[in-house]
């Protein structure tokens, strides 16, 4: 639908014509008009956990439930979530991921099935083996974290210096974990589900005009909700090219995701270098 419709502040059909954008009335020229984004282009998205155990311990984290007390079904749901939005964006996931998948999955069968009078009720939890190694992945990934806090050479303190350090002041805002802008993607998707049995075939998505659009919206404004940057009319292809478009856009330094609080909303805004060129 955001191929027909066009924003006041750029009312010119041709795009050849035009800036790409404009920010506090400036054009914006830097994005190429042959702009490609490859099909690899948002795999930085896997590499945002560590492996299926990372993911897990996350999901678990964020409910703030301890791990002996897993919810196997509300976990596996949650967990699939992420697998198929890895297939919406057809990015390549590591076969350790399909691996937990399938033992979830076997988990939760065990769970949900009645359990036979001849078995004592001290017989194994099906979740005891996931536990344990969630557990002992939890030891090694704190004492690692722990471990990073510790002061380091050439990082936190040199050898030899000439004057004191100079201490940068660090802004209010919290920068957004990669983490949770997937978690809210997924959330955008599956509103955008809701329409897929009632959208009708258009014009192939643009990334560029999708770029274009996110960078006309923020310059009318200071923030904008994450939400706001999607049409769930659009389907989950319109989806993931406005994520692709806004990836991009992080990329070129041009926007910048934040957050007041940890797991609070998440906004956008232009960047501050961005506003400056301008």
């Amino acid at each position: 639908m955001s191929d027909e419709k066009q924003s006041p502040q750029a009312p010119h059909h041709t795009q050849q014509e035009m800036p790409f954008a404009l920010i506090k009335g400036e054009a914006v020229t830097t994005i190429p008009n042959d702009l490609y984004i490859p099909p690899d282009a948002l795999e930085v998205i896997l590499e945002v956990f560590e492996g299926p155990l990372d993911l897990l311990l996350y999901l678990i984290r964020r409910q703030n439930i301890e791990i002996i007390d897993i919810p196997i079904a509300e976990i596996t749901a949650q967990y699939m979530v992420y697998v198929d939005l890895m297939k919406a964006l057809d990015l390549e996931l590591a076969a350790e991921y399909l691996v937990m998948a399938a033992m979830l999955a076997e988990i939760k069968s065990q769970v949900l099935l009645p359990k036979p009078e001849s078995l004592d009720d001290d017989e194994d939890d099906p979740r005891a083996d996931l536990i344990r190694r969630l557990q002992e992945y939890e030891r090694f990934k704190q004492a690692a974290e722990d471990i990073d806090t510790l002061p380091r050479l050439e990082r936190d303190f040199h050898v030899v210096e000439v004057k004191a350090p100079e201490f940068k002041i660090k802004k209010q805002e919290v920068p957004v974990d990669m983490k949770e802008l997937m978690i809210a993607l997924t959330d955008v998707l599956g509103r955008a589900e809701l329409f897929s049995s009632h959208h009708i075939q258009r014009d192939v998505l643009s990334v560029r005009e999708k770029m274009a659009s996110i960078l006309d919206k923020l310059n009318s404004r200071d923030f904008m909700l994450f939400y706001q940057l999607f049409e769930p009319k659009e389907g989950k292809m319109g989806v993931v090219v406005t994520f692709m478009g806004m990836m991009e856009l992080l990329k070129e330094k041009l926007i910048e995701v934040i957050q007041a609080e940890p797991y609070g909303p998440i906004h956008l805004k232009v960047a501050k270098q961005s506003l400056e060129e301008g």
